[in-house]
């Protein structure tokens, strides 16, 4: 995630596109931005109007905070982006089982599938950290005022609680789709046990 505080489009779009040029790995990557505007104004409470953080004074502590949270919610859309896209791929994968009335007895793609939503779930848990409070909101009684209005005008718990039952609902549908696999292709070896004895009893009758 890059921040930019004070910065013109010109200087955020030069910037990155210096570090598109020097790490390679960023050319092909989703961008996702998000804006958010904070007005200083003497003797005011920190609170949300029309869109907008207004606050007494910007420290550099509560700017940092501010750019902490416009940061989570940037990445809870890169992450609600990923996981849609994960559901609706599981979507169909139930889909055809409802037509076909089977699936395929070969489980590594469904495997690599609750990987990498397992994978994904802990990517959201560690670059959020939702769950915890910025230490700077236990010094100041305005920072922590901050941080409740910026999470309440993102939506960020409710944003988190709707990405963990989506990643929980993908690993439950896979998981039992992988058991379906699992017990198809036992039948299925079950059945070529069975048809290797027949063969050999058939074979063992002719050679008397």
């Amino acid at each position: 995630m890059v921040i930019f505080f004070d910065v013109g489009q010109a200087g955020r779009e030069g910037e990155l596109l210096r570090l598109r040029q020097s790490l390679g790995l960023m050319r092909d990557a989703q961008v996702i931005s998000e804006e958010f505007t904070v007005r200083e104004q003497s003797g005011a409470r920190p609170d949300i109007e029309s869109g907008a953080l207004v606050v007494d004074l910007l420290t550099a502590e509560r700017a940092s905070m501010v750019a902490l949270t416009v940061a989570q919610s940037a990445a809870m859309e890169y992450y609600e982006r990923i996981v849609d896209q994960m559901f609706a791929d599981t979507d169909k994968i139930v889909q055809r089982l409802e037509r076909r009335g089977n699936i395929s007895i070969f489980t590594a793609e469904l495997h690599r599938f609750i990987g990498a939503a397992i994978s994904t779930r802990s990517e959201v848990i560690s670059v959020l950290h939702l769950l915890d409070k910025p230490d700077v909101v236990w010094d100041d009684p305005g920072a922590e005022r901050i941080y409740e209005e910026l999470r309440a005008e993102f939506d960020l718990a409710d944003r988190y609680q709707s990405l963990e039952l989506k990643l929980h609902s993908v690993q439950e549908s896979l998981s039992l789709l992988t058991d379906i696999a699992r017990d198809r292709r036992l039948v299925f070896l079950e059945a070529s046990v069975i048809f290797l004895i027949l063969i050999e009893i058939v074979l063992s009758l002719f050679r008397h």
